[in-house]
């Protein structure tokens, strides 16, 4: 199946919510951003973008059964003192909805519709029927630094990812590694997307250029490749999101021959810097016990392997989002090229070998997943 109309509605979705995102980035102060129980930040955009696909997709495909596993819910919103918060929200919501012109003759959404809209988010998922995955705002600390996020969209079927919309605002629109000079504001803005079989493309989210085909890196040798780092692999809390200690980064610069600077990123971003061929390997290793979502790697699962790339765990395995809100694979996730892969996993494997013992000896507590 082609997918057609589901990436036509994917797309339209994911264009409006980085819309609504972009305008909430530009003026967003510190007091507006919310802690979550887990200790993550979560803003107007985070809620909004949520709600705004859900009623998208379901004005659009106007399917008979919805399924949406998405990441926010609405607890706290629906918490007395939380009213103004709210009516911000749905006010986004709205504007943005009557910006685009089909939708200009809609009618009014309440602040119960926008909750219902979020909350259509508690899908399990699973590994039979239709389920759209979405994180509403990817990389929420670089959104609120005014940086590096993305608006990912993936579409599920029998528990294999079939299409994926990835909205990166920021990003550049030519691949220049460590480009972070935002003054031409007209080249910033991508729009990735990809369906099963079809490849994988990218357009500017502004106008109306034609898509171009994402071609991936063609490196066959780790020596000249780049190297993708999530800025929150700084580990401020010693909590999730923490990747390899620096001695392990360190052995597998020196395993793969790789002598240029990590380059630090937040989001989903970085599936699309592969997948384009800003750099040649993005690595996540997080403490053990955290599970990783299926909604942080959906979308750029797909843009990167159908732009020719690898995503594997270190057993060399592709991902499975068939088991619910969970990803189900071995330690880690490995973003590289079909060419790199071997020698990224040679390297891998053997740095965390290195780092087990170090570990084993001196905190028997401390292993990485």
């Amino acid at each position: 199946m082609s997918y057609e109309k589901e990436l036509a509605a994917a797309k339209k979705a994911v264009s409006l919510a980085a819309r609504l995102s972009q305008g909430v980035q530009k003026t967003l102060l510190q007091s507006e951003v919310w802690t979550k129980s887990d200790r993550t930040p979560v803003t107007a955009a985070d809620f909004g973008s949520q709600a705004l696909v859900s009623i998208v997709l379901e004005r659009e495909l106007q399917p008979a059964t919805f399924s949406l596993v998405a990441e926010e819910e609405t607890g706290e919103l629906r918490k007395q003192g939380s009213e103004v918060f709210l009516e911000g929200i749905t006010k986004l919501v709205k504007d943005t909805l009557a910006s685009e012109e089909s939708y200009a003759d809609s009618p009014p959404l309440s602040t119960e519709d926008v909750l219902n809209a979020i909350d259509c988010g508690k899908s399990e998922g699973g590994c039979s029927g239709y389920h759209w995955v979405l994180d509403p705002i990817d990389g929420t600390r670089g959104f609120v630094r005014g940086e590096q996020y993305a608006v990912g969209l993936a579409l599920l079927v029998e528990g294999k990812v079939v299409l994926g919309v990835m909205a990166c605002p920021n990003l550049l629109l030519a691949s220049a590694v460590g480009e972070t000079d935002m003054s031409s504001k007209e080249n910033v803005g991508c729009l990735f997307f990809a369906t099963a079989g079809l490849g994988a493309y990218v357009q500017p989210l502004k106008g109306h250029s034609l898509p171009q085909k994402v071609p991936s890196s063609t490196l066959s040798k780790a020596e000249p490749c780049n190297i993708k780092e999530s800025e929150s692999c700084v580990d401020r809390h010693n909590q999730v999101g923490f990747f390899f200690s620096k001695p392990v980064w360190l052995r597998l610069e020196q395993k793969l021959g790789i002598t240029a600077l990590p380059v630090r990123m937040d989001s989903q971003a970085k599936y699309a810097a592969v997948s384009r061929g800003d750099a040649e390997i993005y690595l996540r290793f997080t403490l053990s016990g955290h599970r990783e979502t299926i909604w942080d790697h959906a979308p750029g699962f797909i843009i990167t392997t159908e732009a020719g790339g690898v995503v594997c765990d270190a057993a060399g395995k592709s991902l499975d989002f068939s088991k619910g809100k969970y990803l189900d694979h071995k330690t880690g996730i490995i973003v590289t090229t079909k060419k790199l892969k071997p020698c990224v996993l040679k390297a891998v494997r053997e740095a965390m070998e290195e780092e087990k013992l170090i570990s084993e000896t001196h905190n028997p507590n401390c292993t990485l997943s």
